[in-house]
């Protein structure tokens, strides 16, 4: 007598997760690799397409043959094989190193029928699963003649305290930054190009200010396209020139204390660009402000082999090489623990609350409480930095300062080691000019230069 459940399972008929098959065939192991390569299923032998009862012969040799025909699936799958009256029945797990194969090729589930993939599909499932890492690629298109950046590696050697004894290509390749081939791999391309504007347009990071609450009026928008450590520093100094800062002095220095945490905003933005999909060139990572919230999202969601559920408590790690070279520089304290910062800091400090969002983009969003902020100490860097610093930094940095050197000892005090092409940006004035205000600055015994020109950083004397 069949038991109950299997009885119910076969008047259902087949399905995604069931195949009935009237005797064993050589199509078996198709079903068998099908099944683990999507989510596991059933395999009941004995019974036709029709869902007819028809038996079949469940002797030890019959069994051992299965055996032995699905030993050659690779990797290695621990199948079970059960005898219910006349019935074999195959229980295939889902499988947790995928993708399984065999000598017929790879399959998949698809609806109630087994298909084979083609080869543009196993690149997709080997990207899906994270089988292929985007990271650890040749980049054909860049050529470390022509594109390689000298300074930007240089600047990678300093702060990761890497000795440049050896040689510069046994460095790139022990960074896995290059391949035996002499090719720059897309982690190189990432990190040590100036532009990646023709070599790899899905690195673009765009950030938008938009008036009000909808996507319809852009206030400002920038592309940046530079190394992913440029744009990283480039998107955030973009978000705190459009978000509140909240001067607050209590003792003979100010204490700045920013609309959104400095941590969170650089672990949202750091976690973007590290664990984005690659894969997918038509979408970018996107920063966005309105003025009720900011949002800092990713194109690929969280990987697929984390479980919703898992999200904050466990990582996994989609571009493994580029966490890494992160991590050299402590762009990442550590892995895993991105997520966890963010919350503290936005806990901490109260000025904004924070949610995640996991679909298609895996989005960061910081809702603004501009009520938090007291009104005659906000100030919004970049437009009335200039108005404000000299109230409420102290007098003496706002004593007989025109307003653009007050705009330039304010984003000094945020970010010592601004250049002076950079505090042009924020400013609105020219290098040039930038440089003969810093002068003056010094002059004024309201600057002081802390170390060389190229490497050191300035300190604003209050």
């Amino acid at each position: 007598m069949i038991v109950k459940d299997l009885e119910s399972q076969i008047a259902l008929g087949e399905g995604y997760h069931l195949e009935f098959k009237a005797s064993f065939d050589k199509s078996l192991i198709e079903e068998v690799c099908a099944f683990a390569n999507s989510s596991g299923g059933k395999i009941i032998i004995g019974i036709d397409d029709h869902g007819k009862l028809a038996g079949t012969d469940t002797g030890n040799a019959i069994r051992s043959r299965i055996q032995d025909t699905l030993k050659q699936i690779e990797p290695s799958l621990d199948i079970k094989i059960k005898v219910t009256e006349n019935l074999l029945i195959i229980d295939v797990p889902q499988g947790i190193d995928k993708p399984y194969g065999c000598s017929r090729g790879f399959f998949i589930r698809i609806g109630a029928n087994s298909q084979k993939l083609t080869r543009n599909e196993i690149v997709s499932f080997f990207q899906r699963e994270g089988r292929i890492r985007f990271d650890e690629l040749e980049n054909n298109k860049a050529h470390i003649k022509k594109d390689f950046d000298e300074k930007s590696f240089q600047d990678f050697l300093n702060m990761a305290n890497i000795s440049a004894l050896l040689p510069q290509t046994e460095l790139l390749t022990n960074l896995d930054c290059l391949t035996e081939n002499g090719k720059m791999t897309n982690a190189g391309v990432l990190f040590f190009t100036k532009s990646t504007e023709f070599l790899m347009l899905q690195a673009t990071v765009i950030c938008v200010l938009y008036k009000g609450n909808e996507k319809v009026h852009v206030l400002d928008k920038k592309d940046f396209q530079e190394n992913i450590v440029s744009n990283i520093e480039n998107a955030i100094r973009f978000v705190k020139r459009h978000t509140n800062l909240e001067y607050k002095i209590e003792k003979i220095r100010r204490e700045e204390i920013p609309e959104i945490p400095e941590v969170a905003l650089r672990e949202a933005v750091i976690n973007a660009v590290c664990h984005r999909d690659y894969f997918k060139k038509e979408s970018s990572i996107m920063i966005e402000i309105f003025d009720n919230r900011v949002e800092i999202s990713n194109p690929g969601g969280i990987p697929a082999e984390l479980k919703k559920e898992d999200f904050g408590k466990k990582s996994v790690t989609r571009n493994p090489v580029i966490a890494s070279l992160l991590q050299r520089i402590d762009y990442i304290e550590k892995i895993g623990t991105g997520i966890s910062r963010i919350r503290q800091a936005v806990d901490e400090q109260g000025n904004c609350s924070v949610d995640f969002r996991l679909d298609n983009f895996f989005t960061v969003c910081f809702t603004r409480k501009k009520n938090k902020l007291s009104a005659e100490n906000k100030v919004k860097v970049g437009e009335k930095v200039g108005e404000k610093v000299g109230e409420k930094v102290g007098e003496k940095v706002g004593e007989n300062l025109t307003q653009n050197q007050q705009k330039i000892i304010a984003l000094l005090h945020s970010n010592p080691q601004l250049s002076a092409k950079e505090i042009s940006e924020e400013v609105g004035i020219s290098s040039r000019k930038v440089e003969e205000n810093i002068k003056k600055l010094r002059e004024k015994g309201k600057l002081k230069r802390i170390g060389p020109d190229k490497g050191g950083h300035w300190e604003v004397e209050e």
